[in-house]
């Protein structure tokens, strides 16, 4: 008996403990200032879970007119809709303030007729401590729920009507509420959010779910994304709340709750080679900037889904505002550090001119997915309020609409910012954003574990990159011992590189630019420019950049193991063997191949070679210095027009001759590297005998002539399978070939490299006497693949110019060919 009753008290205990557990959930933000407020009704009115107090506000005047519940659309606050309070003349209500902080204003309106009273023929405006909410407001049909955020600096919240002449205002019920303090940030990069009112223009749950006050800790209501949805048949909608993980540290439910993390519109199309995007439509007043926070959690990874993987589908995705980028290749599972389920939020300022409408669009990554994926869970809209104070639509600043040309725009807007006292900078910052877009979106780098910042672009790069990437000198120069020469990791054609170290023990490279050098102000900004936009596991990451008195600094992640050429030959590094060179390519293509296809142009890189070649602790390649990129050519076109820039020995014929420039000349020059590569040489080396200086010429005359032997590092010779030699010669050779068209896309180098690995891999057991040893390599498969006819395409590859051009300038790296 005894043990049963210890049972039941065990049981009761358990049971008790669970529901304080709930409570304590449910009641996770419980507001300091909580007014709630049915306007015009003489009686308390239970909403949900909220009592609204009988209205005792005072004014000069208590005219009350109500309805009938059942004139009215039935909905969650049909009852607030039941009386209003009318106001016949200017009528403030002052409120006491114990949190200083941002609260909830929202405020409800529904006109009926009242006796002599029709409410939808009020006109009035409204303010509220120094901000106009509204300035002629309407309400001609249904129920209306107004919400506005703003910060209260004082002990009191004065709220104003202020009818039109011969008119009157009303209003059936309002809230003043506190925020949870980790709700609306201070700002978004450089943005400041503390002194401007907010107002939502809509917020939304993906899924095809509607959320009701009742189950989100601020009482916000959630509609349902479906009438929002522009796409059709690309897209299903998720449902798995009980998936939603909240970490500690992480993403609260005062942010959302979890029936918005939990449900999700996703990107579901049959066909891998499609690609598509999922977009939503809002409609929006023009000349305003906004705040925009987006909502996601994985709750698909783990659930099978055979057309994708199963569990091992990796959900990577693009995030668009208006087809411009909000995020690029988007990796939840790297945002919430490897925890499945865990919320994350992603906040972004841009601004609006003449657009009336905002497009909201995920779509498939720019690193291809076995199958194109996608997922959104929530999104928020907030206008922000104008410096006039003023969210009303009739007080935007919408620009001339007489047409202009982007330049004069980009003018008008970085002129009126900055003034005229530092114009001659603001003419070089407008040469080089020429065609900036409308809606302008760039990144804040301080990032928390589940929350990006995304700020807007600015009309200018260093505008833009005030927002993180920004370093002030003082922070250079002690990162790097004041540019100790025992700092020095490298040299280039822009300055000298450092190793420096950031206050949190952070590695960097620092690369300073000559105030000499030629590549001079534009490769310094086109370099920033690439970084800033790119993010990529086989593309150097931008840590940040400094250009205080006339510095050109930029710094990047820091890559322990060097260059790849320092790998290859030149200094007493540990030789790489033939399985890591194999890996370090195709790093390299991927990074290249991202390039090329990873947004709506290509970006070539223009000087693709072995010391652009970064290798980190663990011999991951990373392409480096973009300071000559440039972006490719619009869609009905093929190539762009250009002066010659690049390093010799790797630069592309085709380009040299007719200066035409396509993605294929950073192929060209990606085979030069794979030789490079498999002979463990310099791509001129003047010390050798006349006909073997140049890399490519030599090892195309071995191969024409059945020397192959020669032309492998004997350091590797004994490790290659005959198999992967062939097919990585055989993909080197096409890189190679003499006009672009002729020469394989970055991806299908990427494959055949991947293949090249898989035959070295497969072989990595057989017997010593299928490897290819130092005196010995199976011409028989070479000369199969090397006929006569692609060796006469090569034989017309004329190498001597920049032969000729490389012996002159000795020890010049890189160079301008006009």
């Amino acid at each position: 008996m005894k043990t049963i009753m210890d049972f039941a008290i065990l049981h009761l205990f358990v049971l008790v403990l669970s529901v304080l557990c709930l409570m304590i959930c449910a009641l996770e933000f419980d507001p300091v200032d909580n007014y709630l407020i049915n306007c015009g009704s003489f009686k308390n009115t239970t909403i949900g879970d909220r009592v609204f107090l009988a209205d005792n506000l005072n004014s000069p005047q208590r005219v009350f007119v109500n309805t009938t519940l059942e004139s009215i659309p039935s909905s969650y606050s049909s009852n607030l809709y039941q009386t209003a309070r009318i106001l016949n003349e200017t009528s403030k209500f002052t409120f006491s303030i114990k949190k200083q902080w941002r609260h909830w204003i929202r405020l409800y309106f529904y006109p009926f007729s009242y006796g002599n009273f029709n409410l939808s023929s009020a006109k009035f405006s409204v303010s509220i401590q120094n901000f106009t909410l509204i300035k002629s407001f309407q309400s001609l049909s249904g129920p209306l729920v107004k919400e506005y955020t703003l910060n209260i600096t004082s002990n009191s919240l004065v709220l104003t009507f202020t009818p039109f002449s011969s008119s009157f205002a009303f209003v059936n019920a309002l809230e003043i509420i506190s925020l949870p303090d980790e709700l609306i940030p201070v700002g978004i990069g450089t943005h400041s959010l503390r002194e401007q009112a907010l107002e939502t223009v809509v917020r939304v749950n993906m899924g095809n779910v509607s959320v009701l006050p009742q189950n989100d800790t601020s009482w916000r209501s959630w509609e349902s994304d479906e009438r929002y949805l522009t796409s059709r048949n690309v897209f299903q909608f998720e449902s798995r709340i009980q998936a939603v993980n909240y970490t500690r540290g992480g993403t609260s439910r005062n942010i959302a709750p979890p029936s918005v993390y939990g449900t999700a519109t996703r990107l579901q199309v049959d066909d891998p080679t499609v690609s598509v995007n999922i977009t939503w439509l809002f409609d929006v007043d023009p000349g305003f900037d906004y705040f925009i926070r987006f909502h996601f959690c994985d709750i698909v990874t783990g659930h099978n889904d055979p057309k994708k993987g199963g569990g091992d589908h990796e959900l990577l995705f693009n995030v668009y505002i208006n087809s411009q980028f909000a995020s690029r290749d988007l990796d939840l599972k790297n945002k919430t550090s490897n925890v499945l389920g865990s919320p994350y939020y992603m906040d972004v300022f841009t601004r609006l001119e003449n657009i009336h409408s905002i497009g909201i669009s995920i779509g498939p990554a720019g690193i291809r997915n076995a199958y194109p994926d996608g997922l959104l869970n929530g999104l928020e809209i907030m206008k922000i309020s104008n410096v006039k104070g003023s969210l009303d639509a009739s007080d935007a600043e919408i620009q001339s609409s007489v047409p202009t040309s982007k330049k004069t725009k980009t003018w008008l807007i970085i002129g009126s910012t900055i003034g005229g006292s530092i114009i001659c900078i603001v003419l070089v910052v407008v040469s080089i954003l020429f065609c900036r877009s409308r809606i302008r979106t760039t990144v804040d780098d301080s990032t928390e574990e589940n929350h990006t910042a995304v700020g807007a672009k600015e009309a200018s790069l260093i505008c833009k990159s005030n927002m993180g990437y920004l370093f002030p000198l003082v922070a250079v120069q002690e990162a790097t011992d004041h540019f100790s020469e025992s700092m020095i990791i490298g040299f280039g054609g822009f300055g000298k590189i450092y190793k420096g170290i950031l206050k949190d023990n952070t590695k960097v490279a620092v690369k300073r630019g000559f105030h000499q050098s030629q590549q001079g102000l534009a490769e310094f900004m086109t370099e920033v420019e690439m970084l800033s936009q790119f993010r990529h596991r086989h593309l150097v990451s931008l840590i940040g950049y400094c250009n205080e008195k006339n510095e050109m600094i930029i710094i990047y992640e820091y890559m322990e193991n060097g260059t790849l050429k320092d790998h290859l030959y030149g200094s007493d590094l540990p030789n790489l063997n033939w399985t890591q060179r194999l890996e370090i390519c195709i790093g390299s293509a991927k990074g290249l191949h991202y390039l090329h296809t990873g947004s709506h142009k290509a970006i070539i890189h223009r000087d693709v070679k072995s010391s652009n070649i970064l290798l980190d602790e663990n011999l991951q390649a990373k392409v480096s210095d973009f300071g000559l990129s440039k972006i490719g050519p619009e869609i009905d076109q093929t190539q762009v027009s250009t002066a010659v820039k690049g390093s010799f020995g790797y630069l592309d014929p085709e380009y040299l001759t007719r200066q035409q420039l396509t993605d294929k000349s950073d192929v060209y020059s990606f085979g030069v590297v794979m030789f490079e590569v498999l002979c463990g040489r310099p791509v001129i080396d003047p010390s050798l005998p006349k006909e073997s200086v140049n890399l490519v010429e030599y090892v195309m005359k071995c191969l024409m002539t059945g020397e192959s032997e020669a032309i492998v590092d004997p350091r590797i010779a004994h490790e290659i399978t005959p198999e992967s030699l062939m097919k990585f010669v055989e993909t080197a050779e096409k890189c190679l070939a003499e006009y672009g068209a002729d020469r394989p896309t970055m991806g299908e180098v990427l494959w055949n490299l991947e293949y090249a690995l898989k035959l070295q891999g497969k072989d990595e057991k057989t017997t010593q006497e299928n490897k290819i040893s130092d005196n010995q390599l199976d011409n028989s498969v070479l000369s199969t693949e090397y006929s006569m006819g692609s060796m006469a395409d090569l034989a017309g590859v004329s190498m001597s110019k920049v032969f000729c051009q490389m012996v002159k300038s000795e020890n010049k790296d890189s160079c301008d060919v006009c």
